[in-house]
């Protein structure tokens, strides 16, 4: 049995609801199954008051429903993607990429749990985009449908640019250029393959748009970004007290002055999530056993391509032997067209392959750094407000260099000296609006009675000193 909807929206003469109504509230999923049975029965009645020239106006059930695609998402479950360039987005092969690469990199080295991907995470930031845009909308927000469109797409792509491990290859494989410029190359090339049509997303991202809220709401102290991988990292590291009210702080949006805003209401929920946000950087992401275990892949990749660069034949998948060969920066990607294709086919998996070749390598640096990795050796790391001295790092030169039998030059791929500053808000780079009632608008360093902005906003420096344990 095929059931129709009209086109046209004509009421219905049993309850006197339009098709619209019908169809919106179908897709709510609200009804119990004895309401859906009767609309059902109300629908076929109805259709038999028209004569078959009016057929025609009539699109089947089963083509509504599938205007959208439904992702069950472990946080905020049912995400439903429309049919059409979003769903696009999410099926393009550079998209479709995120799914190997891990958003928290080698964080699962201490959190287990924490193997979500990129593209979990850009599916999440996408849903609360998409409730930041419904929720500012029913304030009286105008947005056009192209605007909440692009915006989303633009959310979905935010991050298409990053590499292996997420941030921890930067300045390895390449330098001089950021994440966000190639996530700009890839939306190009998207943009091409599409004819075009992620041109105002591709402009909203790059903050070229005249209505500035929505490069806020990708870009900002309370962008989506943020929103997401705070709540999706926390579900996953299992650090509850990471938890953020993210569906609260959304509905307390607004726009003053052509700025987003938090309506005053919402000050408590601000507090935790500036508070909160502090917490996971210095417990999750910025965690010493992470840190030293991040270093030992970088001093893995930096061996591995100065042994290429002599003349050695290493195994390597052919996108990283690329990285490995050549010496790619910013100026690298402009002038060899290639460059993006092999960074785009380049993944966790790549890494992982390499290393278990490596293990057997005749090289004694980079087997014992690639068994480091396979094996859970962590680097011992020593966390201090002060750097290290250098008579100390001198000790440890030579306890490496005399127990491996290699010279104190080559101890530098055994370890790493880091230094290590954040902020948690910058009043002065991006602030928090809180709007009261009167219309006034206040920062959140002047708003809140409780919070100690100054110690939030305060650079803290830790030095990392991490080495491999003899």
């Amino acid at each position: 049995m095929i059931l129709y909807f009209r086109k046209s929206g004509a009421k219905l003469q049993k309850n006197g609801q339009s098709t619209k109504q019908l169809r919106d509230f179908l897709l709510s999923e609200s009804y119990s199954m004895v309401q859906f049975v009767y609309l059902i029965n109300t629908i076929k009645k109805e259709k038999r008051l028209f004569p078959l020239s009016f057929l025609n106006e009539f699109v089947p059930l089963q083509q509504i429903m599938n205007e959208h695609k439904i992702i069950n998402d472990p946080v905020f479950g049912f995400v439903k993607i429309p049919t059409g360039l979003l769903y696009d987005v999410v099926s393009h092969p550079l998209f479709q990429r995120l799914n190997r690469i891990s958003q928290l990199g080698l964080t699962s080295v201490v959190y287990p749990g924490a193997r979500h991907t990129r593209f979990q995470h850009s599916l999440g930031a996408f849903y609360l985009m998409s409730e930041a845009v419904k929720s500012l909308t029913e304030k009286g927000v105008y947005i056009f449908d192209s605007e909440a469109e692009a915006v989303q797409a633009a959310i979905l792509m935010h991050d298409i640019g990053h590499g292996p491990f997420s941030h921890v290859l930067e300045n390895t494989l390449i330098h001089g250029i950021s994440h966000e410029d190639i996530s700009l190359m890839m939306m190009e090339q998207m943009n091409r393959d599409m004819k075009g049509q992620l041109n105002l997303a591709i402009s909203i991202f790059k903050d070229e748009y005249p209505n500035k809220i929505f490069h806020q709401l990708i870009s900002s102290q309370l962008d989506m970004d943020r929103l997401d991988y705070l709540r999706r990292d926390s579900f996953f590291t299992g650090v509850t007290e990471g938890n953020i009210g993210s569906a609260r702080i959304i509905k307390m949006l607004n726009v003053k002055d052509d700025k987003l805003v938090v309506e005053a209401k919402g000050i408590y929920s601000i507090e935790n999530y500036l508070t909160t946000r502090r917490l996971m950087y210095w417990q999750v992401y910025l965690h010493k056993t992470t840190v030293g275990y991040e270093k030992i892949l970088v001093n893995t990749l930096t061996r591995a391509k100065d042994l290429v660069h002599s003349g050695k034949q290493l195994f390597a998948p052919p996108a990283l032997s690329y990285f490995l060969q050549n010496d790619v920066d910013r100026q690298w990607f402009e002038q060899h067209e290639e460059t993006l294709a092999n960074y785009a086919e380049l993944d966790d998996s790549d890494i992982w392959s390499a290393l278990k070749v490596w293990k057997h390598d005749d090289d004694l640096i980079l087997s014992t750094l690639a068994k480091d990795l396979l094996e859970r050796r962590l680097f011992k790391v020593e966390v201090t407000e002060v750097p290290p001295t250098e008579e100390h790092v001198a000790d440890i030169r030579r306890r490496i260099a005399d127990a491996m039998g290699i010279s104190e030059d080559d101890t530098h791929y055994l370890m790493s000296l880091t230094e290590i500053g954040k902020d948690m808000y910058n009043p002065d780079d991006d602030s928090i609006g809180i709007l009261y009632k009167d219309g006034t608008v206040k920062d959140i360093a002047e708003a809140s009675e409780i919070l100690n902005v100054q110690l939030l906003s305060k650079k803290i420096r830790k030095y990392y000193l991490s080495y491999q344990r003899v």
